[in-house]
């Protein structure tokens, strides 16, 4: 095979490889880009600027990592990241960012099964390990160091030339371009993904954060004289959407159970933490906000969790999601994901096992409770797995992970029963804490960590970055339920119309459990 094929220089070689990574790695850029400047006779000349200018900017990247690696090797990371990168903005919509990469990093084995499909697997194949046993195949011409250095610095000389005539040509619409539609950028692949990990690398090697743990309102303490004690159960949900809750107006009775139950309030103009769990989940129990949150450092924070432990309260954390993202690290955790403590399993664990011998904990316990139930909730694509076989009530159902094999009235079915599963879930931990309301003062608090694309502008799952991520991703429903015995001024809490994730719910907790700060 190696004698039939013409031997290329180096420099071919990559030259070659540019072309073949903008044909066919970025479909969703260019479909984005002509979704601004529709193909015209007076976009023509722009648009082929923006291919010539993504070829060269792909070519000027591998000329300069090919002087310190192998242009095969340099080549074939580029080819194979392109068509991982590439699929998942093909079908989802997905933007490769540090978050979305701090995700992949974090993900288990479950979810990362939930996204690996025939699909993914014949993209991987026909436009990523194919193309790398060609490049490997085919024969170089041989050229002294000296000459493949000029070959190289001629190339990047010609595509810095070539890049700034483009530019310069077409200079008022790349001025607007840059200026107004800045996440159409972040589609080129894989410029983007490589510039995502070389930050999220960075940031890894950047000066490192102090281990020691940093010590939160050291004076919060329960009120002197408070006798009576608090059980409060925080429900995390997991990728469920505020207008996919009947009990926030949607069309489908998506909340049988909960439309039921008394003393409830659902809050309908709440903005999540952040669109990936990763981020959400410890940014909701943080006391920094959104706008002041920093991963690395919360870390070594104390969170709310940490501080209602440090007032003598009883903290559980119940997980059968991937974790707790670092929240739960200095409190009492189980791991519910599999049957060694989850007694309700088939294809997976299910939520409703997080109270088994939930009972037994509460009795077991001095002082106020609090216990946190991380669902697995709706977690995408594989909705239907998310469900018992009896809560299919909205048929048909998308019973396939690779969502574009189904009709968008498939999808929503799915997500919908997974909905359900939620509301006859929370209704069961309600049930629990009215049989405990005599003893206790009650209340549930619920609140998804995300939201989630099922579509919407061919947008799929979620993840965006947050600046503009759409409200799909970001609008999640809160629930909140108090007792007969409790103190809580039902009133006053139907009067607050919206507030952010993290804001409202650290004031929230605190007021239920009534540690305060003097």
């Amino acid at each position: 095979m190696r004698d039939s094929m013409r031997a290329v220089t180096q420099t071919q070689l990559l030259i070659l490889g540019a072309v073949f990574l903008v044909i066919t790695g970025n479909l969703t850029f260019f479909g984005k880009l002509t979704e601004i400047y529709p193909w015209s006779a007076a976009n023509a000349g722009f648009l082929l600027s923006a291919v010539i200018i993504l070829g060269c900017v792909l070519l000027l990247l591998m000329a300069l990592l090919s002087l310190l690696l192998p242009a095969r090797l340099v080549l074939s990371l580029f080819i194979l990241l392109a068509a991982v990168s590439g699929y998942f903005a093909d079908q989802f919509g997905t933007v490769i960012d540090t978050v979305m990469i701090q995700n992949m990093l974090e993900t288990n084995v479950a979810e990362a099964t939930d996204l690996i499909n025939s699909r993914f697997l014949l993209r991987l194949v026909a436009l990523g390990m194919v193309p790398v046993i060609i490049i490997w195949c085919l024969p170089l011409r041989s050229a002294s160091r000296l000459r493949e250095l000029r070959y190289r610095g001629q190339t990047v000389l010609a595509s810095l030339a070539l890049m700034l005539v483009c530019l310069f040509a077409f200079s008022d619409q790349y001025a607007s371009f840059f200026r107004e539609h800045k996440p159409v950028r972040y589609y080129t692949n894989p410029t983007y993904p490589i510039y995502s990990m070389g930050k999220y690398l960075a940031s890894k090697q950047a000066a490192p954060v102090s281990t020691e743990l940093v010590q939160v309102a050291p004076e919060a303490a329960r009120p002197v004289g408070d006798a009576d004690r608090e059980l409060i159960i925080m429900v995390v949900g997991e990728t469920a959407r505020r207008d996919h809750f009947s009990l926030n107006g949607y069309a489908r009775n998506t909340n049988p159970e909960l439309a039921q139950i008394s003393n409830l309030v659902s809050y309908q103009q709440v903005s999540a933490c952040g669109t990936s769990t990763a981020i959400s989940v410890p940014c909701m129990f943080a006391l920094t906000g959104h706008d002041n949150f920093d991963g690395e450092t919360a870390q070594h924070t104390e969170n709310v969790l940490d501080i209602l432990q440090r007032a003598g309260v009883s903290v559980l954390w119940r997980d059968n999601n991937s974790d707790s993202k670092g929240v739960a690290t200095r409190v009492r955790y189980e791991d519910f994901r599999s049957p060694a403590l989850n007694p309700v399993c088939d294809i997976e664990c299910r939520d409703i096992g997080m109270l088994q011998g939930l009972q037994a904990y509460i009795d077991n316990q001095t002082g106020d409770i609090l216990i946190v139930l991380h669902q697995m909730g709706n977690h995408g694509p594989a909705y239907y797995k998310r469900y018992p076989p009896e809560f299919e009530r909205f048929t048909p159902a998308c019973h396939s992970a690779e969502l574009s094999t189904c009709s968008e009235q498939e999808i929503n079915n799915a997500y919908d029963n997974a909905i359900l599963y939620t509301d006859y879930f929370l209704s069961q931990v309600i049930a629990l804490l009215k049989a405990n309301t005599p003893q206790f003062e009650t209340a549930m608090l619920y609140v998804s960590d995300h939201g989630e694309s099922l579509g919407e502008k061919g947008l799929y799952l979620h993840g965006m970055p947050y600046l503009f991520a759409p409200k799909e991703q970001t609008e999640v429903p809160v629930i909140v339920w108090v007792g007969e015995s409790s103190d809580v001024d039902l009133s006053s809490a139907l009067r607050v119309i919206g507030f952010q994730v993290q804001q409202g719910f650290v004031q929230q907790i605190g007021r239920l459990l009534q540690v305060t700060r003097p």
